[in-house]
């Protein structure tokens, strides 16, 4: 089965390290406004998912929202969410870590994207 977004082991651990301290966690990919374009991990119950969101899939049993008009841009690519050094954007759980998620992609094969159209 084709994931449509998924994890570095280094993002995994920093995920199950986050909800061992915050509970259930959940992923909204951001637009580029305050934060850049940047997935920015909240606690569950503390982000409103609206109408025009699109679940890409989950991760660790966190799921994974974009805005539906940012998902038309990045539909043909699988999201790889990965680590990095330094700080992400202000209201992403992971600051205070000295680590930010960062969305990395690759394009789907042709395979790929017949497997998603079923």
């Amino acid at each position: 089965m084709v994931e449509k977004v998924t994890a570095t082991e280094e993002a995994i651990q920093l995920i199950e390290r986050l909800k061992k301290r915050h509970g259930p966690l959940m992923f909204h990919q951001s637009g580029g406004c305050c934060d850049g374009s940047s997935p920015m991990c909240f606690p569950r119950e503390e982000f409103r998912v609206g109408s025009s969101d699109v679940k890409l899939g989950m991760i660790q049993d966190t799921p994974f929202y974009m805005s539906r008009d940012q998902y038309e841009y990045w539909k043909h690519t699988q999201l790889i969410i990965d680590v990095v050094n330094g700080r992400g954007g202000m209201f992403s759980l992971e600051g205070p870590e000295g680590k930010r998620f960062l969305t990395r992609s690759r394009v789907f094969t042709e395979e790929e994207r017949k497997q998603l159209a079923e």
